[in-house]
Order: structure tokens, then sequence, then C-alpha cells
């Protein structure tokens, strides 16, 4: 039954209009595994999914925030008839009044969180109801593949329902789950913590990830499978034609736009270089998705560039399209998203990569595995904006040394990183979870 056709639910939580790293990643592997000849469907909850490269999710929505938000705050809502729900779910309204929450919205969702992690037994149940059934009616899938744990109370009941494996791609759940009150951050990691029993198998990005939710969801280290994160390698080249950068040394930041990616810290390495002479016609540009919530942080950080006088020096180029950020990447002498949490994947790290330019990134969280197996970037002390200039003096004044890492990057995701080699590496996940493959396995073992 090996390398038969699969069918795959692949459910991903949408960023409520922004851009993710999760939901690309999510849809571009979908996309692949669809070319390999899989039914495969991304299932879009909470929000609609919004990509940079052509979307495939469902048209269907669910947990749609509308809905949940009203079901958990007014207990009417609870009760709705079916056809309600539907027009509360529709895509354009969902959209238009949902956002991605920022950390301090995220400190209020504990009620929220919670009530969703009880699935069932939670106020959301007749979300949980639907989803079941259509899974199990419409879709029939060999395998479930959720991006999150914090979306996964609908597991147990689906488990009674339906005899199906369920996978968990981990990418953050602990960001979010630490940023709740300490009361609700207490309960809510208690409820995942059973609710993690109920995964057959864990997919992350690096091993530092894979120990860190081991202790973390308290489950044993050998549910977890590393599979490497992968991106459309091709669409980020440029045509020869294209590629014309100026004479002028430009750093760049494309991630979004809030304390957690660092931003600040990028900020204040570019003032330091500023003040050195070799340095003065060095420019900033900076790209990603900014929310209402996080406007006043960027303001800040503009008014230091405008204080010191050197606006003119920096540049916001706003959300890009994929077009806008493949010509927006190839502009970049250097790249640096000096988080100052410990990301689990590091998706906007491949596509300058893939670009060839040279990143320099904390060393923490999963940036030192990528660097150590791909090339083409250095680390520094995380959180420690001296030591960040330090090595963005030193690689912009290394021209050899640059120009080596440059051509490492596109090297190193080609040979490790592109999406062919994630969608393969999932499937081979998938596939050790069907009833074939566990039969397999058990007369391997009896067989020693």
């Amino acid at each position: 039954m090996a390398g038969k056709q699969m069918k795959i639910a692949y459910l991903t939580p949408g960023a409520g209009g922004m851009l993710c790293g999760s939901c690309l990643s999510d849809n571009t592997l979908v996309a692949t595994l669809q070319q390999l000849g899989h039914e495969a469907y991304l299932i879009p909850l909470y929000t609609p999914i919004t990509t940079d490269e052509p979307g495939v999710s469902t048209g269907k929505i669910f947990y749609g925030g509308v809905n949940v938000y009203l079901q958990q705050k007014i207990p009417l809502f609870r009760k709705l008839p079916r056809f309600l729900d539907r027009w509360l779910d529709r895509p354009q309204l969902v959209s238009m009044l949902t956002h991605m929450p920022s950390r301090g919205d995220v400190e209020k969702l504990g009620a929220l969180t919670l009530s969703m992690v009880r699935g069932e037994k939670g106020n959301q149940r007749k979300e949980v109801k639907r989803l079941v059934d259509w899974l199990a009616k419409e879709v029939k899938p060999d395998v479930i593949n959720l991006s999150n744990l914090l979306t996964a109370g609908f597991v147990p009941a689906l488990k009674r329902k339906l005899e199906v494996p369920i996978v968990v791609t981990l990418q953050g759940d602990d960001l979010f789950i630490d940023a709740l009150s300490p009361e609700y951050r207490r309960r809510v990691l208690t409820e995942m913590q059973i609710l993690a029993t109920k995964v057959d198998r864990y997919i992350v990005h690096s091993d530092f990830y894979a120990k860190k939710m081991a202790e973390y969801f308290q489950v044993p280290s050998n549910l977890f499978q590393k599979v490497p994160l992968g991106i459309n390698a091709e669409s980020f080249s440029l045509p020869m034609d294209a590629k014309s950068k100026e004479n002028v040394p430009t750093i760049g930041f494309l991630a979004r736009i809030c304390p957690a990616k660092g931003l600040h810290l990028l900020v204040g390495a570019f003032l330091k270089l500023k003040e050195m002479s070799a340095f003065k016609d060095v420019r900033l540009h900076v790209a990603g998705s900014l929310s209402s919530k996080d406007r006043p942080y960027f303001l800040e950080q503009q008014q230091r560039i405008r204080a010191a006088g050197w606006l003119s020096d920096f540049h916001y180029a706003g959300m890009l399209d994929h077009t806008q950020k493949v010509a927006f990447l190839h502009s970049l002498d250097l790249f640096s998203v000096p988080t100052t949490y410990q990301e689990p994947k590091g998706r906007f790290v491949l596509e300058a990569l893939a670009c060839g330019v040279p990143v320099l990134q904390p060393a923490h969280g999963a940036f030192p595995e990528l660097l150590g197996r791909l090339g083409g970037g250095r680390l520094f002390r995380p959180e420690d904006g001296d030591a960040l200039a330090t090595e963005l003096a030193s690689l912009l004044t290394d021209r050899t040394t640059r120009e080596r890492l440059g051509r490492q990057g596109p090297l190193g995701v080609d040979q490790h990183a592109r999406v062919e080699h994630t969608a393969m590496a999932t499937l081979a996940v998938y596939e050790s979870l069907r009833p074939c493959s566990k039969i397999l396995q058990i007369g391997q073992i009896a067989n020693k």
C-alpha cells in the first residue's frame, strides 16, 4: 500500500488577513501534496488564509472567528440554527471583523482559549460537531494533520467517530500559551497536556523544538518526527534582466512588524552603524504585515530614526505580494530578523537564503540548526544589539565573505530546504501511521 494516493485533511488557522509563516508554509505544502497526486484539502479555521502564492484552501471555514467569539460571550449564540451560523461564517464577514491578536490581545483570550481546547466540553461544542461530521461524512480522510495543537479540541470526538491517524505540526503553540495570563496559562496547558495524548505523531522542523515541546506537553520524544521546512525555491529566483542592485549597502527585515520579531534591535544596530564614518550611506529597508495594535511600536522605531537624522535612509515597503517580496529580497545586501523569542521554524531565513542574501540571526531557537545545515549566514548573541551591529559591520566591510555566504544560501536551500523535501518527509510520516504499516512494523519486531 506504500505510495498509494492518500486523502489528507490539513487544518490550519487563518491569521485574520495578515501574512504569517505558518499559513504560507501550510499552503505551499498542501499545494505540493496535490501536485504529487494526493487528494489533499487545506481547511481554514477561524478566518480565511492569506498567502502570497496561489491559495489552495477550501471555501469552507470551520470554527469561524465571529461564531466562536459570540458563542463564548453570549449563550444564545450556542443555540442558533445552522443557517444563521453559515451567515456569520461567510469569509468576507469573518475577514472584516477579525484580526491577528497581538500579545496584549492574547492575554485577554484566556477563557476563549480554554473553552476551545476543551472541545465538546467547551462553549463551542456546536462547532466541534459540525467539523467532526463534515470530516467523517464528506472528506473521509486517511490522515488528518493540524498545524498546531491549540486547534485539537475536536480530536477526542473525531477519534470516537472515525478511526484515522492524527498528526500535529507544532509551529509555535508555546508562544501563544505563554502570552496568556498566568491563571489561564496554567489551565490551558493542563488541558493541552491531556489532549496531547490523543495525537498519533508530532511533526517539528528542528531538534530544538522537538526537545522543547516534548517537555512542554509531556509527550514521549519518540512521537516526534523532524521534517525539514521547505519553500518553492524556484519562485525566489529573479530573471537576469530584472537584477539591478544599487551600489548602496542595504540591510533588510521582512517579517510581521511586532516587538517579538526584534525590529527595535535592528533599528538600534542600524543607528550604531550610522555613527561610524564607514557606514554613513547604509540603508535599512523593512517590509511585513503591520496590525493596528503594533502600529505605535512601529512609529516608535521610525521616530528613533527620525530623531537621529537618518529617516531618508529608512524605507517601509508594507505587506508585499510574492513578486514584490522576491524583488525586495534581491535588493538587499544583508538580512536580519533578530527575534526576541526562540523561533521554531524560520521561513523568512529560507526565503532570504534562496535569494542569495546573507543572514544574521540570533543564536537561539531553530536558527543555529538552519544555518548549520544550509550555510549562508552568521549567528550573534540573542537580544544583543551591539553584537548585531558588530556582525553587520564585519560583513559590510568584508565583501569576499559576504559573497561566499551569498553563494552558500541558494545551494543549501536547493539541496536541503525545498518544499518537495518537506512533502516527501511528511508523506513518510503519514505512511508510517497507516494500518498496514503498523502491521508490518509489528511483524518486523516479532521476527527479530
